[in-house]
Formats: C-alpha cells, sequence, structure tokens
C-alpha cells in the first residue's frame, strides 16, 4: 500500500471517528424525557455494582455484530445471587434461560446479548466461563441467561461468528463508569424504526422518606413502528422514516439498588415497555420484547448455602417512583441508541443513522426542546 493510500485510510478512520463524536446524546441535544432526575453518567451503571463489557466484531460488509454483558455485580454471581423477574411482551423471540428465572425469581450468571443465531454459542461460552469461575469446581447446573435480536440485515447471520473468546472477553471486561452507545457490541448491526439502531443507556434517580433509590436501563433496539420522541409523531413528515408497524425486537435491561423482591421487579420490569409504547412500538407479532429486571440491593442478595434468606422490600406503595423510572429511562435509553448510532452499509442493506438535525428542528416546532 503506498503512503498515500495509508494517510487517505488514516484521515478515513479519524473522520468516522470525528463523526462518531459528533452524534449527541439526546439529551446532549436538548431531548428531555420526563421529569425525574438523572444518574450521575445517565447509565445503567449508575447503579451501584452494575458493570457492562462490549465486543464489537465488523470486517466489511458481512460482518456487524458483537456481545453486550451486563454484570449484576464484580462477584461470583452463582454463589451470590440477586433477585431477577423477566417480562415478555411479544416473545418472538431467543431468551435463553427464562424458565429458571421465572422459577426461582433470581439471576445466578450474567446476562448475554448478542445476535439471534448466536445465542446458543454465546450461552455455551457463557456457561464456560461460570463453570471456570474459583469455587465452581462441583457446579453441575448452570442457567445461562443470553437475550437477542436479529442483525441479519447488517451482518452475515447465518456465519454465526461469535466465539468463546468474544463472550469472554465481554464478561473478563466489564466495567463501571461510561457506557459506549450506538454501533457497538450487540447493537452493533440492529436497525430500529428502519434507522441504524443499537446500544442504549440511561437513569432515574428517585427520594423515597430518607431512602435514594437508582433505576437505570440499557436497551438492544431492533424494532419497527412509528417513531415518536418526546410525543411528537416525527415518522409523519421526517423523510425515509417507516411509516408503519414494522416487525423486530428490543432487549430491554432494567437495573436497580432498591430492595425488591421477583414479583415487584416483575411490576417494574412491566413499566419499561410504557417507555417503549412512548416511542412508537405497538410490540408487533414478528417482534420480540423483553425486559429483565434485578435488584443489586445488599439486602436482597442471595447467598447459594443460605437455608432461609432475610430479605427486605419496599412496600406496594412505594413502587410508584420506581416506575416512573424505569419507563423514563426506558424511552430515553432507545433514543440514546438511536441517536448515537452511525450509518452502517451492511450485508443486505444500508441503515441510515437518524437525521437528527431534522429531527430537532421538529421538536423544536412542536416547542418540546429544552
Amino acid at each position: 500500500m503506498s503512503r498515500f493510500s495509508h494517510l487517505f485510510c488514516f484521515l478515513s478512520l479519524c473522520a468516522a471517528v470525528h463523526a462518531e463524536e459528533a452524534r449527541p446524546r439526546a439529551r446532549e441535544a436538548g431531548v428531555v424525557i420526563g421529569t425525574l432526575p438523572v444518574g450521575k453518567l445517565n447509565a445503567i451503571t449508575d447503579v451501584p455494582g452494575v458493570l457492562v463489557g462490549q465486543v464489537t466484531l465488523r470486517d466489511g460488509k458481512n460482518l456487524n455484530t458483537g456481545i453486550t454483558a451486563i454484570r449484576p455485580h464484580a462477584g461470583n454471581l452463582f454463589e451470590e445471587r440477586v433477585p431477577a423477574a423477566i417480562h415478555v411482551g411479544n416473545g418472538f423471540g431467543k431468551l435463553v434461560g427464562v424458565t429458571q428465572v421465572a422459577e426461582l425469581g433470581e439471576l445466578e450468571t450474567p446476562i448475554v446479548l448478542t445476535g439471534t443465531l448466536s445465542v446458543w454459542r454465546a450461552a455455551d461460552a457463557l456457561t464456560t466461563w461460570m463453570i471456570e469461575q474459583p469455587g465452581m469446581e462441583k457446579v453441575r447446573s448452570i442457567n445461562p441467561v443470553v437475550g437477542e435480536t436479529n442483525d441479519g440485515q447488517l451482518s452475515d447471520i447465518r456465519a454465526r461468528p461469535i466465539e468463546p473468546k468474544h463472550v469472554f472477553e465481554a464478561l473478563n471486561n466489564a466495567k463501571s463508569g461510561p457506557v459506549e452507545e450506538g454501533t457497538v457490541g450487540a447493537g452493533t448491526g440492529t436497525v430500529c424504526f428502519d434507522f441504524k439502531g443499537g446500544i442504549g443507556t440511561s437513569s432515574r434517580v428517585i427520594t423515597s422518606g430518607d431512602k435514594t433509590w437508582t433505576v437505570g436501563v440499557l436497551v438492544q433496539s431492533n424494532y419497527g413502528g412509528q417513531l415518536t420522541i418526546a410525543g411528537v409523531p416525527v415518522w409523519k413528515t421526517l423523510e425515509k422514516a417507516s411509516k408503519e408497524s414494522g416487525d423486530g425486537s428490543i432487549m430491554m435491561i432494567v437495573a436497580t439498588d432498591a430492595p425488591l423482591d421477583a414479583r415487584l421487579l416483575d411490576r417494574l420490569a412491566r413499566r419499561a415497555l410504557v417507555g417503549l409504547a412512548r416511542t412508537g412500538s405497538v410490540m408487533s407479532n414478528g417482534s420480540g420484547d423483553y425486559v429483565i429486571a434485578f435488584s443489586t440491593a445488599a439486602e436482597c442478595r442471595r447467598k447459594r448455602e443460605a437455608k432461609v434468606h432475610q430479605v427486605a422490600e419496599v412496600s406496594n406503595e412505594t413502587m410508584t417512583p420506581l416506575f416512573q423510572a424505569a419507563a423514563e429511562a426506558t424511552e430515553e435509553a432507545i433514543l440514546n441508541s438511536l441517536f448515537r448510532a452511525t450509518t452502517i452499509e451492511g450485508h443486505r442493506r444500508t441503515a441510515r443513522a437518524l437525521p437528527i438535525k431534522p429531527v430537532l428542528e421538529q421538536l423544536k416546532a412542536a416547542e418540546t426542546l429544552k
């Protein structure tokens, strides 16, 4: 390759990086969802203990996929489990591990997200990673939790490129702090409202008496519908926006440090669907719409060998602000997945990034822009 070619590639890479950095999150652009305050990072990692790791696989047009891993805490989740619930809005999807979570009300592994046909490879790798942890030598049963959306429009999904090393890397490198959004990890090849979808996150902070709790949400957006932003039906006038309710899927992960048992977490998970609906989804026939909710509260942890669990939980009457937090954070996380995503020329089509300028012009005309 000539020196000129090297320079051209370098400049192209710099331009791509600059374009990625230039795309703001929704709130940075003045789109404020709801009334509750956000956490420090406005991310799922605002919930104490939560770690996120991502691996992105991109190679030309044919490979645009990846892994996003969510760890409720840094310890061994099999030995110190967290209460959890899974709520199914529309079940056209492949969510490994759902029945045991429904039966026992707890997570014993991290959550891994990927593309549809790589679910079982990711589940096998997650199982391997778990049984290789210290102290797991005698374990004979593991319930890996792996969700998906179909990234077959932008990636050669039949190639099933996910390998154990990708899952291991996402899990081992999971960290607190800012979460990368848009065309990354399990959101690399997703499409949302016929624009480029991806990974998005948001959080809300609520105060109840002398207690302060955080609700954080992470989404993998890959669904259809009539795009609505902050209550404004931008689909009506936005060029190339979908005018119909389309198929597709979304994974929504809801984390909180409020002390909730599985029953209350199921109630909380349902409110994520409120945020989903506000963006213009009707959860169509061909859509897999799943919410996985868990609590990181220390007083809710479940030691594997304990015969009795002393579990604190908030009252039913205390749940309403948490419901609002889940709805608002889900809606904003979805918008962040769209705002931060970049155009991808993929396996079967090109997915164009959401055109932010005309969106903001519509919101300003509707007097909803802050």
